[in-house]
């Protein structure tokens, strides 16, 4: 008996929560290469991101790849934040109004 009415309120939770949205791409372009690629993608919930990449030093023992990218979303106050990055051989460097900045030596 506890279990039909443990299930019976599971499912009145269930049904009484908000349906969830699912979120639509407008916008997928791709292209990709053997030492290098290029991406970006919008989709109807606000989110956008973009970044390509390509190989530095190829063929050698410094061999590594370089990304420039950005991307935005919209957060639960409403805000756009947006963070543009590099990522190479001197590891991920983000930059965004809402990020921190670490001071300079």
């Amino acid at each position: 008996m506890k279990f039909v009415i443990v299930f019976v309120a599971l499912f009145a939770l269930a049904y009484a929560a908000p349906p969830q949205q699912v979120a639509e791409v407008l916008r997928s372009e791709f292209d990709v290469g053997p030492d290098s690629f290029k991406y970006a993608y919008e989709t109807s919930d606000g989110i956008n991101s973009e970044a390509e990449g390509h190989l530095n030093n190829v063929g050698t023992e410094q061999e590594a790849i370089a990304v420039r990218g950005s991307f935005s979303y919209v957060a639960d106050d409403g805000q756009t934040y947006t963070v543009t990055y590099v990522a190479d051989e001197n590891g991920f460097q983000p930059q965004g109004a809402h990020l921190p900045v670490a001071p300079q030596v």
